[in-house]
Formats: structure tokens, C-alpha cells, sequence
């Protein structure tokens, strides 16, 4: 198996999902139901434990780059920069993806999403000059309502394109894409939800 040197990672953190206060408001102040309340993920999360214990370092080159997505509540916690040391790799920066509403939650609302960019060994960055807050168009899938009418929904937790964008401006291939929700031309892919291309072994069972 040849090894990559970039990686973009969004694991199933273990969040504990409640699905939010029945009613939400939005950033233009509509208070609105909100569908998700008391509904279970879309799907299994994974110990923090469990997710280190990935062999991704071996799935990585000497030199290479990593973007590892992470919720608020383990950024504090730390959990981000022991996930990617166990991958053998090191943090450097934040990417914050800024968002044009509000996210579940109380005071602050969130707004935001983070991706903490690392690296292993000496390769360099292509680029110089990007900031490190971006403004992404939130991804939505086509579907058909009730009505029999085309819309739009959003998945839950379904990242951006433009960040994969950003990534291949930045960093050098070969590129993976781990717990992708789709496949990308030019990369390999491993998730539950693509056809994946690549093998990566789970961990002990005990440790979910």
C-alpha cells in the first residue's frame, strides 16, 4: 500500500447528542421546531480511545499532514492533540470554519466549527498567505419534500467541500479522506458510507 501524505479525518466523536431544546431560534431570530430533538445520531460514535487506537500513522508518510476535525468540547479537552500524537503526528494550527448561523447549544451559540492542521516529519505547506478562518457554504443534499417538490436538506455533521479545496491547495497527494461521506476525485476514501478504497483495521472492540 502506498502512504499518503495528507490526511483529512472528521472520526465520530462520542458526543452525548440530545438533539437539542425542541424549539430552535436562528440567526435571523425565527423561532422555529426543530426536527432533530430527541432523535439518535445518524450514526455510531467512537471512544476517544477507540480512536487513537487507529493504525492511521501507519497509513501515513514520513512527512506528512494531517487535518482532523473536532468538536468544541474535546478541543478544550484536549482530546485533539492526544488523537493525532497517537497518529504520530503534531498540531500546529486551528482552521475555523465560520459559519453563517447557529448551532445547537446555549450561550455563546456556536457558529463555528474547528479543524486542528498537523504535521509529521519536515514537509512543507504550498501556500503562505491563507487565513485561517474561511467562510464555507453549508453542504446540502438535493431531496424531494412532501409536497413532491425538489428541495434541500442538511446531513448531520456533513463538512464542506471546500475544505478538501483548501487541503489540495495547501498540501501535497496522495490525499484519504477517513469517515468520508463521499468519494472525491484524485483521492482514496475509507468510511462506512463510501465505497472505500483503502483498508484500515478497527480497534479492539472493548475500547468503543
Amino acid at each position: 500500500m502506498s502512504l499518503f501524505r495528507t490526511i483529512v479525518a472528521d472520526p465520530p466523536w462520542p458526543i452525548k447528542w440530545t438533539g437539542g431544546a425542541a424549539r430552535r431560534t436562528n440567526g435571523r431570530k425565527v423561532v422555529y421546531w426543530n426536527s432533530r430533538f430527541k432523535t439518535k445520531l445518524p450514526y455510531e460514535t467512537m471512544s476517544i480511545d477507540a480512536i487513537c487506537a487507529l493504525p492511521v500513522g501507519d497509513m501515513a508518510d514520513r512527512d506528512a499532514h494531517l487535518y482532523l476535525w473536532i468538536p468544541d468540547q474535546f478541543l478544550i479537552a484536549g482530546d485533539g492533540a492526544r488523537v493525532a500524537a497517537a497518529w504520530g503526528f503534531k498540531p500546529i494550527r486551528l482552521l475555523v470554519w465560520k459559519k453563517t448561523g447557529f448551532g445547537l447549544g446555549r450561550f455563546p451559540r456556536p457558529q463555528h466549527e474547528a479543524v486542528i492542521v498537523c504535521k509529521r516529519g519536515s514537509l512543507p505547506f504550498r501556500v503562505a498567505d491563507v487565513g485561517s478562518v474561511q467562510t464555507w457554504k453549508m453542504p446540502y443534499k438535493r431531496i424531494v419534500t412532501a409536497s413532491g417538490r425538489p428541495g434541500a436538506a442538511r446531513d448531520h455533521s456533513r463538512k464542506p467541500e471546500e475544505l478538501q479545496d483548501l487541503v489540495e491547495l495547501a498540501s501535497h497527494g496522495p490525499y484519504l479522506e477517513l469517515f468520508a461521506r463521499r468519494a472525491r476525485p484524485g483521492w482514496s476514501s475509507w468510511g462506512d458510507q463510501v465505497a472505500s478504497d483503502v483498508t484500515l483495521p478497527l480497534p479492539d472492540q472493548r475500547l468503543f
